[in-house]
C-alpha cells in the first residue's frame, strides 16, 4: 500500500511504522487516542525551505497554530527557526520552549492592548498589523510602554488561492489584511506615528495551496506596492511572504518547498529586490505529514445503509473531516489476512452525527484493532476541545527508534479544575 506524504510512515510487513516504533505498540503503551510525530519528518520538511534559502538573508517563522506542542516548538526553535504567532498565548509557549522572542513575528487580526503590550515587553521582532485602527492602538501602547514597535503591514492582495472557503485570507472578502488599495496611505500614516517603525511588509493568501501561480500572483502584486510604498519616501527592508503551502492528504501534488521558494526567489530577482531579507511563514507543510492519530476500534456496526466503525477519537480530538469536510487517509496499524475489508463511515462517541473522521473507508478490521489517521500533525492537537467533558488525547514525539512522552492524557478532574459551584442555599 502507498501511503501519501511523508516517507517517515510506511508498513514493515503488515506493521506501520513512524521511523523506527510501532503505531501499534504505541497505543498499547500510551493509550488512545494518541497523536505520535516523527522528528525526523518535521526536519526533513524544514530542510526543503532552508536549501532554498541557503545563502540569502532570511528567517523561517514556523506559523505554531498549526501544532503548537511545546516539543514540536522545541524542536523548530532549535533547529534556528523562528515563530510567527497570532496570540498573546502563542507568545508564552513559545517562551516556554525555549524560543527566541527576536525571531517573532507577531500576526492576526484581533491583537489586543495586553497582548501588544507583552509582545513588546518579551522583544518581539514585529508586528504583522492587518488593520489601520490596530496601527493606531498599536503606536499608542508603543508610546506607553516607552518601546518601539517595528511594523509590517499585512496587505490583502485580492489573490484567489484556490483553496476551502474557511482558509483563504487573501481575497478582499476576507477579514484578513489592509486593502492593497490602502496600503500606500497606511504605510504614511505609520511612518508618521509615534512608537512605530516600519520594518516590512506582509502578505500571506491562505492555507492548503497546491500551486505556484497564486503565490507568484500576490508576489508580483506585493512587489508593486513595495516600490510605490519607497517611490512615497518610506523604505522597507525585509519581504515576508507568508505560509499556506499544502500538503498530501490523498492525491493532492503541491509543489516541494524548495522548488517553490526557488521560483519566488527567481521573480525577486527579476524585478531587482534581490538584497531584500526574506521571511517565510509555513505552518502545515512542515508538520502535517509528521504525525498520526492512532485510535481504537470499539464497535462495529453494521447496517442497511451505512455500515459505522466507532472509534475512540472523536470530533474533538480531530476537527478537520467535521469542520471543513477534509479527506484524511485512515489505514489499519497491523493489517489483517483474516477478515475481509468491507466499507465503513468511521465515527467517533461525541453525540453529534457531524462526528467522523473519514466516509465510505474500505477497512479490514475487528473491534480491538486500532487504526491510523494519516497527515493529521497540523491542525489536529492545536484545535482539539474538551466537548462531550473529553480530556484530549496524549501526544508523542518519535526520533528513530526512540519516542518520548510530550504531553499526558488529560483527565477528568483536570478539565474542571477552576470551575466553582455556587454557594450552598
Amino acid at each position: 500500500m502507498i501511503l501519501p506524504g511523508s516517507p517517515f510512515v510506511a508498513y514493515r510487513g503488515s506493521e506501520l511504522f513512524i521511523e523506527g516504533c510501532s503505531l501499534h505498540a504505541l497505543a498499547r503503551r500510551h493509550g488512545s487516542p494518541l497523536y505520535v510525530y516523527s522528528r525526523s519528518a518535521m526536519l526533513a520538511s524544514l530542510a526543503s525551505y532552508q536549501r532554498a534559502l541557503a545563502g540569502r538573508r532570511h528567517l523561517i517563522c514556523y506559523a505554531m497554530k498549526a501544532n503548537s506542542t511545546l516539543a514540536v516548538l522545541q524542536t523548530f526553535a532549535q533547529a534556528g527557526c523562528g515563530f510567527d504567532i497570532v496570540s498573546g498565548g502563542e507568545l508564552e509557549r513559545v517562551l516556554a520552549a525555549g524560543g527566541d522572542p527576536s525571531k517573532v513575528v507577531f500576526s492576526g487580526v484581533g491583537k489586543t492592548r495586553a497582548e501588544m503590550r507583552r509582545a513588546l515587553e518579551a522583544g518581539v521582532r514585529c508586528f504583522n498589523v492587518e488593520s489601520e485602527p490596530e496601527l493606531e492602538l498599536l503606536s499608542q501602547v508603543a508610546v506607553e510602554c516607552g518601546r518601539t514597535a517595528q511594523v509590517s503591514l499585512r496587505v490583502n492582495p485580492d489573490v484567489d488561492a484556490g483553496t476551502h472557503p474557511y482558509i483563504s485570507t487573501g481575497l478582499k472578502g476576507n477579514k484578513f489584511g489592509i486593502a492593497h488599495q490602502r496600503a500606500v496611505v497606511t504605510y504614511q500614516r505609520a511612518a508618521q506615528l509615534p512608537g512605530l517603525a516600519v520594518a516590512g511588509i506582509d502578505c500571506h493568501i491562505g492555507s492548503q495551496i497546491t500551486e505556484t501561480g497564486p503565490y507568484l500572483d500576490a508576489l508580483d502584486r506585493v512587489l508593486d506596492l513595495v516600490e510605490a510604498v519607497e517611490q512615497s519616501g518610506i523604505a522597507l527592508h525585509h519581504l515576508d511572504l507568508g505560509g499556506g503551502l499544502g500538503i498530501t492528504y490523498t492525491d493532492e501534488t503541491p509543489p516541494s518547498a524548495e522548488a517553490l521558494v526557488r521560483r519566488l526567489l527567481a521573480r525577486i530577482d527579476e524585478r531587482g529586490h534581490g538584497h531584500r531579507e526574506i521571511l517565510f511563514e509555513p505552518g502545515r507543510s512542515l508538520v502535517g505529514n509528521a504525525g498520526v492519530l492512532v485510535t481504537e476500534v470499539l464497535y462495529l456496526k453494521p447496517g442497511e445503509a451505512k455500515n459505522f466503525c466507532i472509534v475512540d477519537a472523536a470530533m474533538n480530538d480531530l476537527m478537520r473531516p467535521a469542520m471543513y469536510e477534509a479527506y484524511m487517509q485512515i489505514v489499519a496499524c497491523r493489517q489483517r489476512d483474516d477478515t475481509a475489508a468491507l466499507t465503513w463511515d468511521v465515527a467517533g462517541p461525541v453525540c453529534e452525527s457531524g462526528d467522523w473522521l473519514g466516509r465510505d473507508r474500505s477497512l479490514a478490521v475487528q473491534p480491538g484493532d486500532t487504526l491510523a489517521v494519516l497527515s493529521a500533525g497540523a491542525y489536529g492537537m492545536s484545535m482539539a476541545s474538551n466537548y462531550n467533558t473529553r480530556g484530549r488525547a496524549a501526544e508523542v514525539m518519535v526520533d528513530g527508534d526512540q519516542a518520548w512522552l510530550i504531553r499526558e492524557r488529560e483527565a477528568a478532574n483536570e478539565l474542571f479544575r477552576l470551575e466553582k459551584l455556587l454557594p450552598s442555599a
